[in-house]
């Protein structure tokens, strides 16, 4: 059992100073004095923060690697920089490449996951998806297929949690009840879909929009498009909190209309922990509120608040220690 004592933990909304046992990764128990034992190991968090670690869906890389191209050491390398950074739960992110690519890299991914018990799944971010919505990769979009999607998550060991699909492509919409019906959470994303097709989408099972105002049709007077039907819509918005993908003048208004449905990533800006403090700069939020963009709300979208998000007893005992 591992006991950490004199911290000032979040729990709910507030600060409060108490103790958290743990054991075999769970907390087992919270409270204002727990004794430890001759077999406990103690560490003292006295004028610490103890807060939970934060929840990283859509991250490319970090340290100067990225998981399209890395190595099994350069992954490794991926995910010791999202640790020592606040991240215990990482959705390791693939954008659109060449098919024997993907597959090479998801199988990479899925046994680094055997030594990182951090990644709870993988973030297929395309290819299924609009040419002309992501970046330099279009030459890789392909229309929905669940036959070539069984061949991703055959070399993924079944890992693939998330994946972002374009809904106004051929197939899409029936792919997307079928990925749903699968378990597979999806984000509309990389699109060019009207505000009918995203309601469409949503209707078949989709449950979010991914990198929101970025390789998406704008809201403009004619049509909400992607952008602006997300917002609308009841459902989940992904968004990367570095003030220059969304300006960080318009990240208030996307954290005040969306609230609990709002989630943050690091994309390719990597560090969380400046990602929460910009969510606390940017949006003028206290660090309770702040950090729920990057703990519950992502536990939510994708089904593992009653593992992860808060620190409650049962749940995993992954913990940043401030101060």
């Amino acid at each position: 059992m591992i006991l950490y004592k004199n911290g000032r933990a979040l729990i709910g909304d507030r600060l409060v100073k108490t103790d958290i046992a743990a054991n075999h990764g769970r907390i087992i128990e919270i409270a204002p004095e727990i004794v430890a034992d001759e077999q406990t190991e103690v560490v003292d968090c006295a004028n610490r923060y103890i807060l939970p670690a934060l929840v990283d869906l859509c991250s490319y890389g970090a340290a100067g690697y990225d998981f399209n191209t890395a190595d099994a050491d350069g992954m490794k390398k991926i995910m010791e920089y999202y640790i020592a950074h606040g991240v215990g739960t990482v959705f390791p992110t693939l954008k659109p490449d060449a098919d024997d690519k993907l597959c090479a890299q998801l199988a990479l991914i899925a046994a680094l996951a055997k030594d990182y018990p951090e990644i709870k799944g993988i973030h297929l971010d395309g290819p299924f998806v609009s040419p002309d919505c992501c970046d330099s990769r279009g030459q890789f979009a392909q229309k929905p297929s669940m036959d070539k999607f069984l061949t991703y998550q055959k070399a993924a060991e079944g890992k693939i949690k998330l994946m972002t699909v374009a809904p106004e492509l051929d197939d899409a919409l029936a792919f997307i009840s079928e990925a749903a019906d699968s378990k597979v959470i999806i984000s509309a994303g990389r699109s060019n879909a009207d505000f009918e097709t995203l309601k469409k989408a949503l209707k078949a099972g989709a449950k979010g929009v991914t990198d929101w105002g970025n390789g998406m049709s704008a809201l403009s007077r004619k049509d909400l498009g992607l952008a602006g039907g997300a917002l609308l819509a009841d459902c989940y918005c992904i968004a990367v909190f570095d003030g220059t993908r969304v300006d960080k003048s318009v990240l208030p208004l996307l954290q005040k209309v969306k609230g609990d449905k709002l989630v943050a990533v690091t994309g390719d800006s990597n560090d969380a922990y400046q990602g929460l403090a910009n969510t606390v700069t940017f949006c003028n939020l206290p660090l309770y509120d702040a950090i729920k963009l990057w703990t519950v709300n992502p536990a939510k979208f994708v089904g593992l608040s009653d593992l992860i998000g808060t620190i409650q007893v049962n749940k995993h005992a992954d913990f940043i220690l401030f101060g």
